[in-house]
């Protein structure tokens, strides 16, 4: 408790400083007329004051109508409630003389677990009645209103602490008023600045060995006094060890842990809360009856053969302790039993106590143990809480939180988690030191995988916080949509960790008879300062999101695909692309032996990669669509121009001036002619018409003869990789593209000279006949040089003239920013002048059909595209993260809830 009273009598003695905690609800006291309002304005945001004589006329339109004030008083704590809940520093600016007014007050502090502060105005009656009587709206006021709030402030000057509030300060006279200054203190568990890194390390319980052990495997280098006990722990590389409490009881030395966590706490080099042991000891220490069980006895006694000196040390030590603290900008919260998120950096008895001992059910197990209240599976927050308290077999992550209590004073592990790298460092125990009054060997609440996906992560109107774009907001019917794709069609979440953004076109073209041309995406990228851009092939097919494992088994146990699976495939609205599971099985087999004949799962340090790739053909996938929209569009063509033109030309035989008509007709003959044959590039049957060669072959199936068609039952299925998504630990979406095709051309090769089969049981070593894997070809391009330009257009003219749909052009670097700090688009399409019939009609290339389409607006298919990339980037780096899955879908079904904007399908 914090109060500061300076006599009436006493003379100015300069700037008085007001502390006032950063989050608090800051209560002014005085009666009216005393200035509280010109006080609050000259020390804090118009925003943060909160005025009740504001809120009168807010509700009756008169700032002075009494009979207003209930509803006022009703409007001040609600907005009250809701800056504090936002975590904002709020001041009441009402004469809050009456005990009832501030009992409101201080239990709204409480409410939302911030400090209470109360700053009394005690200024000479004479001053406030001339005030007032200066004013118009107040000069009627009576002389014994004034007197009243007189009398009231002098009665609650004696009260104020006991009624809750943490700091009082009284100023009196009008002197000190004016001399005061406010200093916001930062909280003491507000440590945001400090960004790491970290180790933070779990309960070590008095297992001083097993602690030193941990230390030195985290790479710090121990000291030790002129008695050879260790007394701080210093890393070279400056990283700073954060205990998260219980340094004591149970164990064989709680004396020489207590002595190296305080060195390496005063030293600087790492901090502790305090845990439940802690707190009961401390409580021993004051001189307070606690019961000696869960160890204390044996803390105690080894207390009792230090020096009184380290004795006090130890207590003041422990007194110091905060409840938790918050690290690295909001990012890391460590406690002792954890903490919701909206405890997270407050203040109050509540707030502590849940940090020391968590929130029990009120029930006790079979052990007579308290059942507590899983919070981690309902916890959603943004930032990483790290604590202990409850042991278990190993540390696992359950929805952004982790415990890092492995027993190791029941035999278990001493566990440190490195941050921001969130690596798991442990030591086993030397010995079992106590024994656990329950086994170790149980479930984690949730298991390893976190809570279950939750229908309130998705519904309604959501905001996702990405790394890339800030905020970014679904609309609820948007997620509705969303949510009717997932729950009928999608593939199970544990396998949807990406789905890729849709991609803007080029700019509207105005040469003639182009509507998409590469000389606008050249000229946009090089306008945005991008010099270097790569020219893919853009392969007609189906976008396609690849989850390859090394094996079956490794895709079942880290993503529970089916068994003999080793991985998934999804379309980009995350369906699964097969029906067929077989064949999804063969593929990613032949896919995961391409990966390992490149070399690549040992030079990425991986199980699995996350692959972003078109399947084709088309047909393949958008089989009812060809036949309904595309299909039926040809054959009615086919149908009836023959026997018109046939009846045009027959006219024109007999004279009838028919010229007009039939070069019409022609023309359009020939668009649908041009129209049938565009979408006809991208079909073609699929599928072997041998027995298929298994993709686990069993060791009866020996090599065919020579000349025997080697297949496994993909014949016709192509599959054109563009870009590793991610690996283990890793999001590779900003490797540059030349890097990207690098490593995908590696298992194109590996595919092609059969080095992918290397190992197999059959025993065959040569390459497969049907091969899947296709490359992408490409064409860097630089915008300023106008050879470079004018080779990148004429690359795209040969290959849509040789039948390719076109190109997608991106920067070569793969993430840029622009000068304003937002995203560069990462690429556009530009496609052939033949594909686009497909997409706009027969007859676009009509030159007033052209001129019509040319008015097509981008902007908010642009916009659409940046934001879906944004989110994507969140779904990879969450991933890498190894951030729980709720967390991952939630920026990837953003994903598809932007899908369902309305905007023109053929862009």
């Amino acid at each position: 408790m914090s109060t500061t009273v300076t006599p009436h009598s006493a003379p100015d003695a300069g700037v008085r400083t007001l502390a006032v905690p950063d989050l608090s609800l800051v209560v002014l006291v005085g009666a009216t007329g005393s200035g509280k309002s010109t006080f609050a304005a000259r020390h804090f945001a118009p925003t943060e004051t909160l005025s009740s004589d504001v809120c009168r006329g807010l509700v009756s339109d008169d700032t002075n109508d009494q009979a207003a004030t209930s509803d006022a008083f009703d409007v001040l704590h609600y907005i009250a409630g809701k800056r504090l809940a936002a975590g904002r520093l709020t001041v009441v600016d009402a004469t809050n003389v009456q005990p009832e007014a501030r009992k409101h007050l201080v239990r709204l502090a409480r409410e939302h677990d911030v400090l209470p502060v109360a700053i009394v105005l005690d200024v000479p009656e004479e001053v406030c009645a001339a005030r007032n009587a200066a004013r118009p709206d107040r000069a009627a006021l009576p002389r014994r209103v004034i007197q009243r709030h007189q009398r009231e402030l002098r009665r609650s000057l004696r009260h104020l602490e006991r009624e809750g509030f943490r700091k009082v300060h009284v100023l009196r006279g009008t002197e000190q008023v004016e001399a005061a200054e406010i200093v916001r203190e930062r909280r003491f568990n507000d440590l945001r600045h400090l960004t790491g890194p970290f180790d933070i390390i779990g309960d070590v319980h008095g297992c001083r060995a097993e602690l030193e052990s941990l230390l030195a495997r985290l790479g710090y280098r121990i000291e030790r006094d002129d008695r050879g006990r260790p007394v701080d722990g210093v890393h070279p590389a400056g990283r700073t060890a954060v205990f998260v409490g219980d340094l004591v009881d149970r164990g064989p030395d709680s004396p020489g842990v207590l002595r190296l966590a305080m060195g390496m706490v005063e030293a600087g080099h790492a901090l502790c809360v305090p845990g439940n042991h802690e707190n009961k000891l401390g409580r021993h220490l004051s001189g307070r009856t606690v019961r000696h069980t869960h160890g204390l006895a044996e803390t105690i006694e080894q207390l009792e053969r230090e020096e009184p000196e380290f004795r006090e040390r130890a207590h003041a030590f422990i007194r110091s302790l905060v409840s938790h603290y918050v690290l690295d900008g909001g990012a890391l919260v460590v406690c002792h039993a954890g903490l919701p998120e909206k405890y997270h950096g407050r203040t109050s008895g509540r707030v502590r106590s849940h940090a020391l001992y968590g929130d029990t059910t009120g029930e006790t197990d079979e052990f007579g143990l308290p059942v507590r209240y899983p919070w981690a599976e309902d916890y959603r927050g943004r930032a990483a809480v790290v604590y202990g308290h409850t042991p278990t077999p190993s540390a696992t992550w359950l929805n952004n939180t982790i415990c890092l209590d492995t027993g190791a004073v029941f035999g278990g592990k001493l566990t440190a988690l490195r941050w921001p790298e969130r690596e798991l460092v442990d030591v086993p125990a030397e010995r079992v030191w106590y024994e656990p009054a329950r086994p170790l060997a149980q479930d984690a609440p949730g298991g390893t995988d976190g809570r279950p996906l939750d229908l309130a992560d998705v519904t309604g109107r959501r905001v996702v916080e990405t790394r890339h774009m800030g905020r970014l907001a679904v609309k609820e019917e948007n997620a509705a949509a969303a949510l009717e794709v997932m729950s009928r069609f999608a593939a199970d979440p544990r396998h949807l960790l990406y789905l890729p953004p849709t991609m803007a076109p080029c700019a509207t073209s105005r040469e003639d008879g182009y509507l998409e041309h590469p000389a606008e995406a050249f000229a946009a990228y090089r306008a945005e300062g991008v010099r270097q851009v790569v020219c893919q092939e853009k392969h007609m097919g189906s976008r396609a999101v690849v989850l390859v494992c090394r094996d079956a088994a490794t895709a079942h146990e880290r993503f529970h695909t089916p068994e003999g699976v080793p991985g998934a495939i999804v379309t980009r609205t995350g369906r699964p692309f097969f029906d067929d599971q077989e064949t999804a099985r063969r593929l990613l087999t032949r896919v995961a032996r391409s990966v390992d004949g490149a070399g690549l799962w040992q030079e990425l340090g991986t199980d699995w990669l996350l692959l972003d790739a078109e399947l084709m053909p088309w047909s393949l996938k958008a089989g009812g669509l060809l036949r309904n929209q595309y299909a039926a569009v040809g054959a009615a063509s086919r149908a009836v121009f023959p026997a018109a033109l046939a009846a045009l030309e027959g006219a024109a035989a007999r004279g009838v001036d028919v010229e007009g008509l039939l070069g019409h007709q022609r023309e359009r003959a020939a668009d649908a002619a041009a129209f049938t044959e565009a979408y006809g590039r991208y079909c073609w049957p699929v599928g072997d018409t041998t027995r298929g060669w298994p993709g686990e072959p069993s060791p009866d199936e020996l090599p065919r003869p020579a000349g025997t068609r080697r297949t496994d039952g993909l014949d016709g299925i192509r599959l054109a990789p563009f870009q590793i998504l991610a690996a283990e630990g890793r999001s590779l979406a900003r490797l540059p593209h030349d890097e990207q095709l690098g490593l995908i051309d590696r298992m194109i090769e590996a595919e092609e000279t059969g080095a992918a089969l290397n190992n197999q049981p059959c025993g065959y070593r040569g390459p497969w006949v049907n091969r899947v894997l296709a490359p992408t070809r490409r064409l860097v391009v630089d915008t300023e040089n106008e050879a470079s330009v004018a080779a990148g257009v004429r690359w795209w003219l040969d290959l849509t003239a040789d039948g390719g749909e076109g190109m997608v052009v991106k920067p070569l670097q793969a993430y840029l920013r622009k000068e304003d700090g937002g995203l560069v688009q990462p690429g556009v399409k530009c496609r052939g002048r033949e594909y686009l019939r497909i997409i706009y009609g027969p007859e676009y290339t009509r030159p007033d059909n052209l001129a019509r389409l040319r008015g097509r607006h981008l902007g908010h298919k642009r916009s659409l595209a940046l934001r879906e990339y944004a989110l994507g980037l969140e779904a990879l780096d969450r991933l890498a993260d190894g951030e729980p899955l709720w967390r991952v879908h939630e920026a990837v079904f953003a994903v598809l809830a932007l899908e369902s904007e309305p905007v023109d399908p053929r862009l």
